[in-house]
Formats: structure tokens, C-alpha cells, sequence
């Protein structure tokens, strides 16, 4: 069995080592690389960075939900220990538990912010303040590169995340827009009032030359432990932002705090905002305004996502770029041709059609007929979908058939059925003109059946007489 790569490193240089998890060894070298492409060597530079779970899912730490379960998928599907030799199967069962786990904690908004703010040692619960995700980091360091600890896990494993800014929460928000707005594009400004960092003490929430002393709250953890009621008589324990020092592990006291946000590191102030919507925009698609939502100190603010849905439209129906109407014509026009606006455009042009075109046709109902070029126009391009046109015949009246004298003409002028229906038996029956397919299968069964002569069938058989 080869050696250990890290057994060989001097003594002291054994807790100082540098690790970033991307689930791929080569023999003799303490390396990975999720396509095994490329190897980096170990930096041995006194710097020990801790596990990144953005990393072991190969996402950005601002990704959405949605990214990080496509990531997760694939990440879980590429390590599943089915899917590998049985030399390796070890390796891969590891490698499986620590992609769910990252997955269980990012996806969750609560687990991932306290993530953000406090990395692993939020989930240590070794250290009396973490949450217990299941999984022990150090044995699978030890499964997968043969890392001895020594009783503990290096300085970065657990620590907070101090290499890199954490990003404050996304706020999302859902916009309303009509079809019309969709097809020819808007601008919107509104107003918002959110937090932004105190100019007078650049967010450290006291005076000047002011120094914090450490939450008394929390123990300078920036973290508690709560209790929370899932059921009747069923409690949880979770792990909270301290409600005393907003998580930073630190307080002023009264009189040292700064005296425009009272403490709060923020104010509130206002900002007219502005949004942009494309034309040919569709449901679902997302405005965002980078780095608007509320800050914080010491993170990079989020984003404000808008969200877009479209209210119904009374006329139009959107698939993709095309749109389809209903349009009505009267029975003179369905079979004598016309010459008209049939319908009103979302942008407020009128759509003129005659009919018949070059070839004479006649309208039936339930026609379609498709105008191209007409429908909603694609992002970013002069092309646009096509319209779907339901046709609709308008029939006269009761009222106009009884009290019109044409009616003999007319039946002399249209084309009476060509169909004969031969059957031996014809019986004349009269039809409810109120009647509709609603009522279609109410019909009730009788529970007896009855012979030719009108008596119901008798109970069981009958004895012959002798």
C-alpha cells in the first residue's frame, strides 16, 4: 500500500496544509480536480483553507435554488457509488455523503446563511454552538486523502469564512406586467426605502475610537442555540444569528454606540429605482438590479430580483411568440367574403384581412387561419412569432329567420344535404333545442328490466306445474 503523501511532510508542517475538496486523487499526490484534467500541487504556504461548499457542488456562492438542485444532481449522479468499480466504491460512498451534505445545507436559506456568516463552525456541533448535519469532516478527510487530524481539524476547517466576503441574501419580489407591456417593452421607476451603511461610523455602530466589547448574549460566537416547537410537546433545537450583536460576536455599550443609527450599523434611506423590461419578455423571466437589496457590514450586498407574471388578457393568449385570438364573422361574410378590420392589435394597430384571398374559400366554424409575423416578438431581434385566428360564425337569429321574407330564396340559392340515410324502420322524434353536453351520461339505469308483456322479472325461477 503506498504511503500516505502527508505522512512524509515534517511535523510541523502536518496541521498546515491547504485543501480544497474537488473529490479527485491521483496516486502520490495530494490533489483534486473534478475532471481530472489538471492536478495542482498542495500549497504549503501556513494558510489552511476550509471545506468549500460551493466548490463540492461547482457553483458561484450567489447561485439560486434552482442552480444549486441541477448541481446537485449532477454532482450526486457523477459520484454515486453504483456508478464506479468496487476498488473505488469507498471512496465514492464519501465523496456521495459530502455532495448531499452540501446540497442539505445550501439549499436550506437558514443553514446556508448561517454558512455564509459563520462557515463550518456553525455546524460543528463538537464546539456546543453548531448544528449536527450528519457527516464528520474529518473522518472523510481521513477515508479519502488519508489525513491523520491529530485530534482536531486544522485551523480553516470549522473556522469562520475570513478569504472571502460573504453576499447578503437576494431579495425577490414578483412583477406584475399585461401582454401588452410584454410586447412592446417598458421602463419603471418606483421608489424603495432600504437599509444602507451608516456614513457617520462606516457601519461599526459606535463613535469614533469607540472599541466593542465582546456579546455576553452569544459568548462572542454570533450564534445561539433555540428551541423550536415542531409539534405538540416536540421541540428542536436550531441554531440562530444572535439577536443581541447581529452576529458579529461583538457590542457597544450604550454610550459608545453611534448616535445616527443608534447602534445599528444602518440606516434606512430612500432610492428611486428603475427597471427595464424588454419587449418579447415572457412569464417568468427575471429583472435583476445588481447588489440593490439591503446592506450589511462586512458582506457584499444582494440583488433585488423581480419576478415577472403577466396578468390574463382578455382577448390574446401567449405560447411562446405566438399568440391566438378569437375573431367573429357574420354568415354573409363566411361565405360571401369581406374586406375589414377583424381585430386590435397589442400595440393598438388594427389587423385588416379580406376574404376571400386570391383562391375563393369559404369560412367554416372552428376555421384557423394564421397571420404570420403577427404574433409576440422575439428578445433582441426584429423577427416576431405568428397569430392564430379562431373563426367564429355569427348565425342570424330566430327572430330573423320568422319574420324575413328571403327564406325561399335563400334555401333556392344554398346547397340543400346530398345525405340519405336508409333504414328500415323510421321513427319520428322532436329534439330539446335547450339541451347541452352537460347533461350527457346523467341518464339513470333501472335497477329491473321489463319483459315484452310489461311485468317486471319475477324473484329467482320458476317451478313448472304438472
Amino acid at each position: 500500500m503506498p504511503e500516505s503523501p502527508r505522512a512524509s511532510l515534517p511535523a510541523s508542517q502536518k496541521s498546515l496544509h491547504r485543501t480544497t475538496l474537488r473529490f479527485t486523487k491521483r496516486e502520490g499526490d495530494l490533489l483534486v480536480n473534478p475532471n481530472a484534467l489538471q492536478q495542482r500541487p498542495l500549497k504549503m504556504d501556513g494558510v489552511a483553507e476550509e471545506i468549500d461548499l460551493y466548490e463540492v457542488l461547482g457553483i458561484e456562492q450567489g447561485a439560486s435554488k434552482s442552480e444549486i438542485k441541477k448541481a446537485y444532481h449532477k454532482a450526486a449522479l457523477s459520484s454515486h457509488p453504483d456508478k464506479v468499480a468496487e476498488s473505488e466504491r469507498v471512496e465514492a460512498e464519501t465523496k456521495f455523503k459530502l455532495v448531499s451534505k452540501a446540497y442539505e445545507i445550501l439549499y436550506d436559506d437558514n443553514k446556508r446563511h448561517l454558512y455564509d456568516t459563520h462557515g463550518m463552525s456553525a455546524f460543528d456541533s463538537s464546539r456546543g454552538n453548531g448544528v449536527d448535519v450528519g457527516v464528520d469532516l474529518e473522518d472523510m478527510l481521513q477515508q479519502m486523502f488519508g489525513m491523520d487530524m491529530g485530534g482536531g481539524m486544522p485551523p480553516g476547517f470549522g473556522g469562520g469564512r475570513p478569504q472571502r466576503p460573504a453576499k447578503g441574501d437576494d431579495e425577490q419580489h414578483p412583477y406584475q406586467v399585461t401582454l401588452e407591456e410584454l410586447y412592446k417593452g417598458k421602463t419603471a421607476k418606483f421608489a424603495s426605502t432600504k437599509n444602507v451603511i451608516c456614513s457617520h461610523c462606516k457601519g461599526s455602530g459606535g463613535k469614533e475610537k469607540a472599541k466593542p466589547k465582546q456579546c455576553s448574549s452569544c459568548e462572542g460566537k454570533g450564534i445561539k442555540q433555540a428551541l423550536r416547537s415542531v409539534a405538540p410537546g416536540m421541540v428542536t433545537r436550531d441554531t440562530v444569528i444572535c439577536s443581541s450583536c447581529k452576529g458579529k460576536g461583538t457590542v457597544f455599550n450604550p454610550k459608545d454606540k453611534c448616535k445616527k443609527c443608534k447602534g445599528e450599523c444602518v440606516v434606512q434611506a430612500r432610492k428611486v429605482l428603475e427597471i427595464y423590461i424588454p419587449r418579447g419578455s415572457k412569464e417568468g423571466d427575471k429583472i435583476v438590479l445588481e447588489g440593490e437589496a439591503d446592506q450589511v457590514p462586512d458582506q457584499e450586498p444582494g440583488n433585488i430580483v423581480f419576478t415577472l407574471v403577466q396578468i390574463e388578457h382578455n382577448i390574446f393568449r401567449r405560447a411562446g411568440a405566438d399568440l391566438s385570438a378569437t375573431i367573429e364573422v357574420t354568415l354573409v361574410e363566411a361565405l360571401c367574403g369581406f374586406s375589414r378590420v377583424v381585430i386590435k392589435h397589442l400595440d393598438g394597430r388594427g389587423l385588416h384581412i379580406q376574404h376571400p384571398q386570391p383562391i375563393a374559400s369559404v369560412l367554416e366554424p372552428g376555421q384557423v387561419i394564421k397571420v404570420e409575423g403577427e404574433g409576440m416578438p422575439y428578445k433582441k431581434s426584429d423577427m416576431k412569432g405568428d397569430l392564430y385566428l379562431l373563426v367564429k360564425i355569427k348565425f342570424p337569429t330566430h327572430e330573423w329567420l320568422v319574420e324575413h321574407q328571403a327564406i325561399p330564396k335563400l334555401r333556392e340559392l344554398l346547397p340543400g344535404s346530398d345525405t340519405t340515410i336508409e333504414a328500415e324502420v323510421i321513427d319520428d322524434v322532436r329534439y330539446d333545442e335547450a339541451a347541452n353536453l352537460d347533461e350527457f351520461g346523467g341518464g339513470a339505469e333501472g335497477d329491473n328490466w321489463v319483459d315484452d308483456d310489461g311485468d317486471e322479472e319475477a324473484d329467482g325461477p320458476q317451478c313448472a306445474q304438472q
